[in-house]
């Protein structure tokens, strides 16, 4: 395997594009300005900021996107049409997508077309495209599902006609990581002078997984989007796919993590989709720690039961106290309110504590906590 730590890889982030897609939802141009900004600066280096193609109103958004002047490049998505190319160029745009169906199910059901049809469309539009000096991404649509030959016939035109890279697009979210390991490295293998993009959905609740896996086969762009929204089930998050490379592989992106929360409240705003509190890397309560066991633990050191720091994506360590809490854990969140609990208090404590969350079916909050000490019955328990 190639030594991915030195291939550069790049973030192209669709929030603004594919997150909008997802059903119901809508961001008006201030949202989008912001959401551009907030990735940028956190070292985000592309952004697909939409479809030229939609009307005016998309366009002007794009143009503002433009006006900003940000470090992240923008790219937008087309289809393989040259009226579509030509919208993003009116936008001021140096950079596009243009898309094709590329399995035989899509070419033969959705276009009524045939292969042939897909590779005369790519060499018009691709043509076109660099013709008027844009960087061009072609888009495989369905390139999961597709024939593996045809996809090395349309990434060797692709790279024959000047084209900057390759997207692979699980547009189903069907593949397993090991098969879209597979897939990455024959492709990569067959025609390695052209870059490849992994782009991923989450139908089976694979598509960080499968970004990563992309990635490691030797992918050097993967889009994402922050929280994970997208059509359907969504595409893979930023902030897993970001933390995943940096922690599960060794890759260290150049993403400011320490944002991620705070975007993330802000799209989820802004797209009404709240971020659970399980939420893997930036939910409210993925650094909780409630069992008697785990809470010793990370009191003792947080790295026995945390695999980064919380801080790390701008969240905080956080104890539950409830029924399966121990007397440490317990102890240490009375000592966060400024109580001293002592050891013989601690057994008294905890007995009320268990039998109090059973019967309410929850943690105890911090003002039933300061008011069972204060009460003081425990201490003819611990008698």
């Amino acid at each position: 395997m190639e030594d991915v730590k030195n291939r550069g890889i790049i973030i192209d982030d669709t929030t603004l594009r594919d997150g909008e897609q997802t059903a119901g939802v809508v961001f008006n141009r201030r949202e989008k300005i912001a959401i551009a900004r907030m990735l940028d600066s956190a070292g985000v280096h592309e952004l697909e900021c939409g479809i030229p193609a939609m009307g005016e109103e998309e366009r002007d958004s794009i143009r503002a996107l433009v006006d900003l002047g940000l470090n992240a490049r923008l790219i937008s998505w087309n289809r393989a049409v040259i009226s579509d190319i030509q919208a993003s160029i009116a936008c001021g745009l140096k950079a596009v997508d243009i898309s094709l169906s590329v399995s035989d199910m899509m070419i033969e059901n959705k276009l009524g077309k045939s292969r042939a049809w897909v590779k005369e469309q790519l060499k018009s539009a691709l043509g076109f495209a660099k013709d008027h000096g844009l960087y061009v991404s072609v888009g495989g649509e369905d390139a999961s599902r597709a024939e593996l030959n045809f996809l090395v016939e349309l990434m060797e035109i692709t790279h024959e006609l000047g084209g900057d890279r390759f997207r692979f697009c699980d547009t189903l979210g069907i593949l397993d990581p090991f098969a879209m390991y597979d897939r990455i490295r024959a492709l990569r293998l067959s025609v390695p002078s052209l870059d490849i993009e992994v782009h991923t959905h989450n139908d089976l609740g694979m598509a960080t997984a499968n970004a990563i896996a992309g990635v490691r086969a030797g992918a050097r762009f993967v889009n994402t989007t922050v929280n994970g929204l997208g059509e359907r089930a969504g595409n893979a998050a930023l902030e897993e796919v970001v933390m995943g490379l940096k922690h599960a592989c060794g890759i260290d992106v150049g993403v400011d993590t320490h944002r991620f929360v705070e975007i993330s409240r802000f799209v989820g705003k802004a797209s009404h989709r709240p971020v659970p509190a399980w939420k893997a890397v930036v939910g409210e309560r993925v650094f909780s720690h409630e069992s008697g066991l785990h809470a010793d633990g990370v009191i003792k050191n947080p790295r026995n039961y945390e695999g980064f720091d919380p801080a790390e994506v701008g969240l905080q360590r956080h104890l539950v106290v409830g029924k399966h809490s121990g007397t440490s854990g317990l102890t240490e969140r009375y000592r966060e309110l400024g109580i001293m609990v002592s050891r013989k208090e601690a057994f008294g404590l905890i007995e009320q504590v268990r039998a109090i969350a059973q019967r309410m079916k929850r943690p105890l909050t911090d003002t039933e906590l300061r008011k069972l000490y204060k009460s003081g019955t425990y201490s003819k328990k611990a008698a």
